[in-house]
């Protein structure tokens, strides 16, 4: 847990030392529109991988030509697979991955099934897990359940963690959903 609140803070810090360099030296509209058009390779690079699925968690920031990809994972061709499919991105110079690989556990994997089957049975939630991508991401580690993504509505969040608290032999659940809009 501490982990992920350094990498927020990093992530954070980050962003305002862009911002202060953005202010100091305002980029070209051409540059501007080629770190979007990057960005979004990015994620569609990241979301379309074989094997991501909801119990993964990617993210990436960009600051220049350099990305840094993070997030939880349960396979390590994951992780590897991330990062050769960035690497090849025009714009991106250079990659560095710290996406955590999830250690392999019965037990999580217990979890994991049990969370996914609460979560998406409780109200209308299972919308969340339709199509390719689902908006709602499971992360187990080590008993400890962590739910990632986007929901609609805070009434939608709160949903997803009463069902998560629910989950038997979970140690914790951190809910990290953000929300679309507020209600």
């Amino acid at each position: 847990m501490g982990m992920i609140k350094k990498r927020l803070t990093a992530l954070v810090m980050g962003f305002a030392l862009a911002g202060a360099v953005a202010v100091a030296a305002p980029p070209g509209p051409g540059r501007q529109n080629n770190d979007i058009a990057t960005m979004k390779q990015i994620r569609k690079k990241l979301v379309t991988l074989p094997f991501y699925g909801v119990f993964d968690n990617l993210a990436y920031s960009m600051e220049g030509g350099t990305v840094t990809l993070y997030g939880q994972v349960v396979r390590p061709s994951t992780r590897k697979d991330a990062e050769r499919r960035v690497e090849k991105i025009e714009g991106v110079e250079r990659v560095i991955n710290d996406i955590e690989v999830l250690p392999l556990s019965p037990f999580d994997d217990r979890i994991r099934v049990r969370a996914f089957r609460a979560i998406s049975r409780a109200g209308s939630l299972f919308r969340y897990f339709q199509g390719a991508n689902p908006s709602i991401h499971i992360v187990v580690n080590r008993g400890h359940l962590t739910l990632e993504g986007v929901v609609s509505n805070r009434a939608d969040s709160r949903l997803a963690n009463i069902a998560a608290r629910q989950v038997p032999d979970a140690f914790s659940v951190t809910n990290n959903l953000r929300v679309e809009r507020e209600d």
